[in-house]
């Protein structure tokens, strides 16, 4: 099982700065990119919506996940926030040391 992921949030670019330190602040993630202006368009509500986000892009360990999960969907506006967890397969060594020196 890998040891570290790469997650994806995205939020309404007003909360995602907050989001972010809020979740580097609880030791659940070692680092948040904020991606300011992302378009997405999706299915909700039975029509298809457009909508400005910020993207987060987050560096964890396997164990924090969950409660990442649990926290995102805490401090989120959305009813339905995204969180997607993916696998880091390989990198830098002396950078997935420092996630998992970070993430506690």
């Amino acid at each position: 099982m890998p040891e570290h992921y790469v997650c994806f949030v995205t939020a309404p670019p007003q909360e995602a700065p907050n989001l972010a330190r809020k979740l580097v602040e609880a030791r659940l993630v070692a680092c948040v990119n904020l991606i300011p202006a992302v378009s997405s368009t999706y299915w909700w509500e039975g029509r298809v919506q457009e909508d400005q986000e910020a993207l987060l892009v987050l560096k964890t360990s396997a164990d924090s996940v969950e409660a990442l999960v649990q926290k995102v969907k805490e401090l989120h506006s959305y009813t339905v926030p995204e969180v997607i967890a993916m696998p880091i397969e390989r990198g830098n060594p002396d950078y997935l040391q420092w996630i998992r020196q970070s993430v506690g």
